[in-house]
C-alpha cells in the first residue's frame, strides 16, 4: 500500500532546520505527489545560496521518505522562491510597504506576471454562492495533485480568504517594495486583508480598487507558479474589469447554486467575460446537495441540476457539483479547508481540481 500524505509529512517533520523548526512548520515542502510507490515533492527556499547550504537537508528529506513502507523511489527538488526573497529567519523583518491607496493604476495593457504560467479568475454574479470557499479549497486541491498554485483574494471589500486559509501575519518586504506572500497549506496566499486593520471598513472607490488589485498582482513576489487563482467579489465591476484589463488572463470560472435567482446573476458574468473576449472555463454548480449528517438523507435545499443545465445550453463545460456540507464551513472558520482532509467534499474538490488539470487549465 502506498504511503499516505499524512505519513509523509509526519516523517518530514523530523528533519530539523540548522536555525531551528522543521521543513513541515516552515512551509518549505510544496507540491507534494504520491504515484503509487513514487514519492515527489519540492523544498523551497529563500534563494539560491540558501539552496546550496540546503542540500544536506534535501538530502536528509530524501532519505527519510524512502525508508517508508509502500515507497520505492523518491524525487526531491529544490528551488528557490521567485521575486523578491523574505529576510533571514534570523534577521528583523521589514514590514509591507503600504499599497498608497487612492493612486490611479499605471497605464498600459495586459502584462504577465513574472514566473506565473495561468491566471484563473472564480467570478460569480452574486454574493453568498460560496465563490471564496470554491477558491480556497480549489487552490489547496490543486496544490495536492502536485500544481504550484497562488491564491489572491481580490474581494477588497469583503476579504474572507485569509480566515479560510488560517493566515493572519502581516506580509514582510525585503526591500520596501516587493511584498512576500505567505504560505498555507502548499498555497501561496496574498489578500488586501493582511495589509488592512481587519476591524475597519476599506471604504474605497474605483481608481483606488483598481490600482490596489494591480499592486497585489505586480509586487507580490509570486515565485514560480502553474496557477494563480484570483477570488474576485461579485458582480461585475471595477475589479473584475481591471483584471480582465491589466493582466493575461487565461480564464474564468463561474460558481452558482441551481436556483433561478443564482442564475440570473451567472448569466451577467458570463456575459461580461465573452465581451471582455476571456474565456469562460466552465461553470460549478456549488451548494448542490445538503446531506443529512444525522440520517444521511439528501435534501435539494436550492435546487438541482441548474448549473448544468445552464453549461449544456451556452456550450461551456460543467465542471462539477460539490456539496452544501457542515464540515466545509466548519474547516473554512477554522483555516483549514475541507479539501485538505480526506471525506466527501475534499474528494468533490479534489475531482474538480482533476478535471482542470486533465483539460489543460490548470
Amino acid at each position: 500500500m502506498p504511503a499516505s500524505r499524512n505519513v509523509i509529512l509526519d516523517r518530514l517533520r523530523r528533519i530539523v532546520l540548522p536555525d531551528g523548526g522543521d521543513i513541515v512548520s516552515q512551509d518549505m515542502v510544496r507540491a507534494l505527489s504520491i504515484d503509487g510507490a513514487r514519492v515527489r515533492f519540492v523544498l523551497e527556499v529563500a534563494d539560491a545560496a540558501e539552496a546550496g547550504r540546503m542540500e544536506p537537508v534535501r538530502a536528509a528529506a530524501e532519505e527519510a521518505v524512502l525508508q517508508l513502507d509502500g515507497v520505492d523511489t523518491v524525487s526531491v527538488v529544490m528551488t528557490a522562491h521567485g521575486g523578491g526573497a523574505p529576510a533571514p529567519r534570523n534577521e528583523p523583518r521589514k514590514e509591507a510597504p503600504s499599497l498608497k491607496i487612492g493612486g490611479h493604476p499605471k497605464p498600459g495593457g495586459p502584462v504577465r506576471i513574472a514566473g506565473v504560467d495561468r491566471i484563473i479568475a472564480v467570478a460569480s454574479g452574486k454574493g453568498g454562492v460560496g465563490k471564496s470557499t470554491v477558491s480556497s479549497n480549489l487552490a489547496v486541491a490543486l496544490a495536492k495533485q502536485g500544481r504550484r498554485v497562488g491564491l489572491l483574494d481580490a474581494d477588497i471589500h469583503g476579504p474572507s480568504l485569509p480566515q479560510m486559509m488560517g493566515v493572519s501575519k502581516k506580509p514582510a518586504s525585503p526591500d520596501g517594495k516587493t511584498i512576500v506572500p505567505l504560505q498555507a497549506h502548499g498555497v501561496t496566499v496574498m489578500s488586501i486583508g493582511l495589509m488592512v486593520d481587519p476591524d475597519q471598513a476599506v471604504i474605497w472607490r474605483g481608481p483606488m480598487l483598481m490600482g490596489a488589485l494591480q499592486q497585489m498582482l505586480t509586487q507580490v513576489a509570486w515565485g514560480e507558479l502553474d496557477v494563480l487563482i484570483v477570488d474576485l467579489p461579485p458582480g461585475t465591476g471595477d475589479v473584475q474589469l481591471s483584471l480582465c484589463q491589466k493582466t493575461d488572463l487565461t480564464g474564468a470560472l463561474i460558481v452558482s447554486t441551481p436556483q433561478d435567482v443564482a442564475l440570473i446573476d451567472a448569466r451577467r458574468a458570463i456575459a461580461m467575460f465573452e465581451k471582455l473576449e476571456k474565456p469562460v472555463l466552465g461553470l460549478i454548480e456549488n451548494m448542490s446537495v445538503f446531506v443529512c449528517p444525522d440520517c444521511g438523507s439528501q435534501t435539494h435545499i436550492f435546487g438541482h441540476g441548474g448549473v448544468r443545465a445552464e453549461a449544456e445550453k451556452i456550450g461551456v463545460p460543467f465542471l462539477g457539483e460539490l456539496p452544501l456540507a457542515l464540515e466545509v464551513r466548519e474547516a473554512s472558520d477554522a483555516g483549514t479547508p475541507a479539501a485538505l482532509g480526506d471525506g466527501p467534499a475534499a474528494e468533490a474538490y479534489a475531482q474538480l481540481a482533476a478535471r482542470l488539470i486533465g483539460g489543460g487549465m490548470a
